[in-house]
């Protein structure tokens, strides 16, 4: 008989928070157990982050905290980077290999925080240099976060003409080939504030940002691109549709169709595992999205699907109903079983204290 799952929610202010539930199709442990590794993804609009890992003894482990706008989520060597609305937080396991802590084999804990202020950081990732670097979407560009500034731009589309705090083409995500910056995902060739606006049905673009070419274009609110198997995976959240993108000929090559805005991408083994969510307000109205839906005759779900990349089938779903309705990004947990996340607020991090390295005797 299974044991009761391990749950913890973040309940720092004593007071009652809108609940979600959070529902496994079968087999879904097992599917995690096959490629040893639990997930992690960001709820945005709702401001958590929610940890789920196959637990032991036929129960799930499921952890879950409040930060301010969760929305980009970035692996680590030892944890994983988070940006929140105007603030990015690194996250680092803290028990040593082995290790278990009250039956959780990970416990990630806030370790350091760049203050970004509010300029919208919609995408993250640690480049060769071991840089880390984010979409400023609020100033249309491509940033390194550093000491020297609240960002420091690298790259903006030539159609910008300088780094101003407007949201002018929505420039939403970003990813490294071989560890350098390469592809962005854009909803519109705009150089006025709001102006991608316009394009959402049908001018998103995907770029290289090493030869300032556009890739492919003509797509619904692209997201996420990933480069993985040396293809170049996108989003097209105005759609519904995961698919891959010809960079030889720009064409656009569907996979699977998802019921809702996809948005927040990973990879692991054959799968994807991509984010899914309901439409919320007028940005997502208007979209081909809507008449795929009533088309196919279903409604919108929040959720994180597991689709087989060889196959286009989805093997595997976690479906979000309550309080949670949108979800932002998500990543892998390698190795993890029993994830703790350790959350900002109230006193629950001061009863964590692990030491460094002693150096206290060398002279």
């Amino acid at each position: 008989m299974a044991s009761k799952p391990m749950v913890v929610g973040d309940d720092a202010h004593k007071e009652p928070v809108a609940p979600f539930h959070l529902n496994f199709t079968p087999g879904f442990q097992n599917w995690l157990a096959r490629h040893d590794a639990g997930l992690a993804f960001s709820t945005y609009s709702a401001g958590k982050v929610v940890m789920i890992g196959r637990g032991r003894d036929g129960s799930y482990a499921v952890s879950e905290r409040t930060f301010d706008m969760a929305m980009a989520i970035a692996s680590t060597d030892d944890g994983f980077m988070l940006s929140m609305r105007h603030q990015v937080w690194r996250f680092a396991n803290s028990l040593m290999p082995g290790q278990i802590h009250e039956g959780w084999d990970r416990l990630y804990l806030p370790r350091q925080a760049h203050v970004t202020g509010a300029v919208d950081v919609h995408d993250l990732a640690i480049d060769r240099k071991d840089r880390l670097l984010t979409v400023a979407t609020g100033y249309n560009c491509v940033a390194s976060l550093d000491m020297r500034g609240s960002f420091n731009p690298i790259w903006k589309p030539p159609f910008i003409d300088k780094i101003v705090g407007e949201d002018r083409c929505h420039l939403n995500g970003f990813c490294l080939e071989n560890g350098i910056p390469a592809y962005v995902t854009i909803i519109g060739k705009s150089n006025t504030r709001g102006g991608w606006r316009e394009h959402r049905a049908d001018g998103g673009l995907v770029m290289d940002m090493r030869t300032n070419k556009v890739v492919c274009e003509g797509l619904a609110m692209p997201h996420s691109p990933r480069l993985y198997r040396d293809k170049l995976w996108v989003l097209e959240a105005g759609t519904g549709w995961f698919g891959s993108v010809d960079r030889h000929t720009g064409k656009f090559e569907q996979v699977a169709w998802c019921p809702g805005f996809v948005r927040g991408l990973r990879f692991i083994g054959d799968y994807a595992i991509i984010g899914i969510s309901k439409p919320r307000n007028k940005v997502f109205e208007g979209l081909p999205l809507d008449q795929e839906l009533s088309t196919r005759g279903v409604e919108p779900v929040c959720g994180v699907y597991i689709v087989n990349i060889k196959t286009g089938e989805t093997e595997h779903r976690i479906d979000i109903t309550g309080s949670v309705e949108e979800l932002y990004d998500v990543i892998t947990l390698p190795g993890a079983f029993a994830p703790l996340l350790v959350g900002l607020q109230g006193d629950e991090a001061k009863k964590f204290v692990f030491l460094g390295p002693d150096t206290s005797g060398k002279k």
